[in-house]
């Protein structure tokens, strides 16, 4: 067992058969369909990435379904094998929006233990005919106000940058009411839920600003829960977030290091400088830093761990900046040619920048990590 945290067994902190044939499986899968100009291609559609890939993954592969319990119409593994599907649709940039329907919206389902809407939304997630995100999560962004009606429930208020905010098939927003925040369901329709696409830098993870104008709404969970399952949804994501920057690292590092190889000055392999290497060896040790910050995030969720505050935050602030110091080597030591959009490392560049404030900047994790371990006395909620 582990030494510090004995709920953690040691083999979750390992790859197991199964996870690596997955792995096989995934890499296989993405390296046919979701190749640099694929990605261009899938980005530049009205959805943002291709539907039939997103039921082949969730149909052939059962990707969508992996951290489902058996009993919602999933394969009742858990978050590590998630974060294995994750990793690899990090490291080829798959556009389509598995972070927020897999890895945020069905956790949050499964954490407010409402089985009601567990039922009617997990096994559409399953299956892959449901997108869905997450609205209101962000305790400093403006609110969304619920208003009870004789017709039931309605939404108003806007929340903006939500991820595939302009496509979800299901938005769980997290709404202030007269009784305190509670978590609702809205499946939006254009004449009272109005999105707007934003303009963001990277454009293989879409986001929007939703305007909710009397939409329709369900009530999810209770109001005892409500708080620890925006807490929960936060951290898994941030786990979430971690595995997908293992994998955009691990491809930058790889790339770099077969493009030196073949780069020849001064009649040798730029690889063969000293220079090089240690600037190579620098990421490999980052990236396996961050690869054990990852992992152990991701057995804190597996386990449903009271160590996962500490370690989502502790793999968000790693990984983040494993992933930047990745791209800027994929940058720097591919030359001119790496400087052009040309080239496949600017939408890198673009998913590691956009992913270091997704769920809050270094700077807020870092002081949230201090209040956790009892270092400031600053609230850790």
């Amino acid at each position: 067992m582990h030494p510090r945290h004995p709920e953690i067994a040691p083999q979750l902190l390992s790859a197991t058969d199964e996870q690596q044939q997955l792995r096989t499986v995934l890499r296989d899968f993405y390296r046919e369909v979701s190749g640099p100009e694929d990605v261009r291609k899938q980005q530049a559609t009205p959805r943002g990435y291709d539907p039939a890939l997103w039921a082949r993954l969730a149909g052939e592969i059962g990707v969508h379904g992996l951290a489902v319990p058996e009993e919602y119409g999933g394969s009742g593994f858990t978050f590590a094998e998630l974060a294995v599907a994750l990793e690899e649709s990090g490291r080829a940039l798959y556009c389509a929006p598995l972070l927020p329907t897999v890895a945020l919206a069905a956790h949050a389902l499964l954490a407010c233990d409402d089985p009601a809407a567990c039922a009617r939304y997990l096994p559409r997630i399953a299956d892959g005919t449901l997108t869905a995100t997450i609205a209101g999560f962000d305790a400093d962004a403006p609110g969304v106000t619920a208003e009870q009606t004789v017709s039931g429930w309605v939404l108003r208020g806007r929340a903006d940058f939500l991820l595939d905010g302009a496509g979800a098939d299901l938005i769980l927003v997290r709404a202030d009411t007269p009784a305190g925040p509670r978590l609702f369901a809205c499946e939006p329709a254009a004449d009272t839920c109005r999105r707007t696409p934003r303009r963001v830098l990277d454009e293989t993870r879409r986001q929007a600003l939703v305007e909710f104008r009397g939409a329709p709404a369900t009530v999810v969970g209770t109001a005892e829960r409500t708080a620890d399952t925006v807490s929960a949804t936060l951290d898994i994501g941030r786990a979430a977030l971690a595995a997908e920057q293992v994998g955009g690292s691990g491809h930058a590092l790889e790339a770099t290091v077969e493009f030196v190889a073949q780069r020849h000055q001064f009649g040798r392999p730029i690889g063969s400088f000293q220079a090089v290497k240690h600037r190579l060896a620098d990421l490999l040790v980052a990236l396996e830093a961050a690869r054990s910050a990852s992992t152990y995030a991701t057995a804190c969720v597996a386990v449903a761990s009271p160590q996962l505050p500490v370690a989502a935050v502790t793999a968000a602030v790693v990984c983040s900046e494993t992933f930047r110091l990745a791209t800027a080597e994929y940058v720097q030591l591919h030359g001119g040619i790496g400087f052009t959009w040309e080239h496949p490392a600017h939408l890198y560049v673009r998913r590691a920048r956009s992913g270091e404030v997704l769920f809050g900047t270094a700077d807020g994790h870092r002081a949230r990590l201090a209040a956790l371990v009892g270092l400031t006395g600053r609230s850790a909620a």
